[in-house]
């Protein structure tokens, strides 16, 4: 027998990377679900350190991240980079703070968690004492919480994604500069480039990850290795292409899935209908359908076009297209999920 961790029904929180994007949206969301919390302390680099953020109406100063910032903090939620999770997360644990790192850090360590609730929830409740726990990327997200249903039903034997990534998975910087190439056509000026070396305004071009030898991009192979590790499954075949499109925020995929088993067109839609954290957009009529504009701000995971693969034998295979927003669902509402059954369950024992 184990009993499962419980953090106090008002913790003391500190976010790690509180000035970037994903640090702003962590802000934004607590307020939003009303986090219980004692006190709310703000970190950054050196760089950041002194600006003040207005949190509900009340000002808090950001400190500049320190070896020991955690001392008395229960929960820390980190978005600042790979190098200060791996240097920092561990100091927080050995704190008494339980972590969740939006970093890919941890995310293929096989004694860390790796967490969407809609998916793999259950992990949540056998943690018995401060941990890090890993938020997988944004796009692996997005795209299991829309086909995680549908492998507890038949199981999927092959997925085939092609991802159309927002600016806002590249940072707050990404977001200003395609916005600045906005201005900057409308003006005549030449193009700001800083980001991505490249003109982004009206353009579409692989993800800005690492390639490797095999072809792959770093972002392609989370997809692999993080649905395989959720869904302790390592048959599942899948295959990716991730490219970015110039729109702000939220992320959208078209998915084609094979079957292991059977399910029809009607079958796939009633199981999505009742889906967590999905909300099905398929008007054939009035050819709406998931948008990036629509999931932006949002919670759930937008899916629609839902369509038999004609490709396939008839109940094997089907077609979606998702959408969702990768600053929320993508990355910090994911984790304050993750944050709250272990706060729900003090406030209820």
């Amino acid at each position: 027998m184990y009993s499962p961790l419980m953090l106090p029904s008002d913790p003391v929180i500190a976010i790690v990377g509180a000035t970037g994007a994903v640090g702003e949206e962590f802000l934004s969301i607590l307020a939003q679900r009303r986090f219980p919390y004692r006190t709310l302390r703000l970190f950054s680099s050196k760089r950041s350190a002194g600006t003040v953020i207005d949190v509900s109406g009340r000002k808090h100063l950001v400190e500049e991240l320190t070896e020991d910032s955690f001392d008395g903090v229960h929960l820390a939620l980190f978005s600042a980079g790979k190098n200060v999770s791996k240097h920092f997360g561990p100091i927080a644990v050995a704190s008494g703070a339980m972590v969740v790192d939006n970093s890919s850090c941890f995310r293929m360590d096989p004694s860390v968690p790796l967490v969407v609730p809609e998916v793999n929830g259950d992990v949540l409740d056998r943690i018995t004492k401060p941990c890090i726990i890993a938020n997988p990327n944004c796009s692996t997200i997005i795209a299991l919480v829309a086909v995680t249903p549908l492998h507890r039903a038949v199981g999927i034997e092959r997925m085939v994604v092609s991802t159309y990534q927002a600016a806002s998975g590249a940072g707050a910087q990404a977001m200003k500069e395609l916005e600045t190439q906005a201005r900057e056509f409308v003006a005549g000026f030449p193009y700001t480039t800083k980001i991505f070396g490249r003109q982004y305004l009206f353009n579409v071009f692989s993800h800005n990850s690492t390639v490797g030898p095999d072809g792959y991009n770093e972002e392609e192979k989370k997809l692999l290795l993080e649905t395989r590790k959720m869904w302790d499954d390592t048959r599942v075949r899948i295959s990716a292409t991730c490219v970015r499109v110039p729109t702000l925020r939220a992320h959208c995929e078209s998915i084609n899935l094979t079957f292991r088993g059977s399910l029809s067109e009607a079958e796939v839609r009633e199981i999505l209908a009742h889906a967590p954290g999905v909300r099905v957009v398929d008007d054939r009529s009035a050819n709406h359908f998931p948008e990036p504009i629509d999931a932006a701000g949002g919670d759930d995971v937008l899916v629609g076009r839902i369509r038999a693969d004609m490709g396939q034998e008839p109940g094997k295979g089907v077609e979606l297209f998702v959408a969702g927003d990768q600053l929320r669902k993508g990355a910090a509402l994911n984790a304050v999920q993750i944050a709250e059954r272990f706060v729900r369950s003090s406030v209820t024992a």
